[in-house]
């Protein structure tokens, strides 16, 4: 009995390993996955977003709150996507108005004064998405911080608004393009 052997030729190993990685590249060409450390989920034809200024409706105005609120928002999607800033008509859209900006007392103590008192500020958020207008919402957005009765607004007031404006940025930028 004449047992026959298989021999594999120079030639035929580079043909081979060619099929293998043309095979390898096309799989991993076609497996495009998004991801963001982010949260956010953009779809790939998404290239834009504007924010318009944020008007200030409140009763009482800060008169940096406006353009703070705007600044941050557009610098949130330029740090956290690829998406360009556009001024207007983005495939991502934000309009809206700051609709309350107030200081009340929360922590009464028996002699009827102020423990603690809370800055809350309220946004109203128009969000229009060209590509996609099921994720459209119009809504408002609030968030507060309290502060000592014994310190006046005018000393905390900057800081105050700074950390109320990230959170309000954050829920905003997540209602907007985050699916959790």
């Amino acid at each position: 009995m004449k047992i026959k052997q298989n021999t594999v030729t120079f030639s035929q190993i580079k043909a081979y390993a060619g099929l293998s990685i043309v095979g390898i590249f096309l799989l991993v060409v076609s497996c495009k996955i998004n991801y963001s450390f982010t949260g956010a989920s953009i779809s790939p034809d998404v290239k834009t977003v504007s924010v318009e200024h944020f008007q200030n409706l409140a009763p009482l105005v800060n008169p940096t709150l406006s353009n703070l609120l705007s600044e941050e928002l557009r610098n949130k999607f330029i740090t956290q996507t690829s998406l360009n800033v556009v001024p207007s008509f983005g495939h991502l859209n934000f309009s809206g108005e700051i609709r309350n900006y107030e200081v009340r007392p929360i922590a009464i103590q028996a002699n009827e004064t102020a423990a603690q008192n809370r800055l809350t500020i309220s946004v109203r958020v128009k969000f229009e998405n060209s590509k996609d207008p099921t994720k459209n919402y119009d809504k408002t957005f609030n968030h507060y911080e309290d502060f000592s009765s014994s310190q006046q607004i005018a000393q905390v007031e900057r800081q105050l608004v700074t950390l109320i404006v990230e959170k309000l940025v954050e829920d905003i930028f997540n209602s907007a393009v985050a699916n959790w």
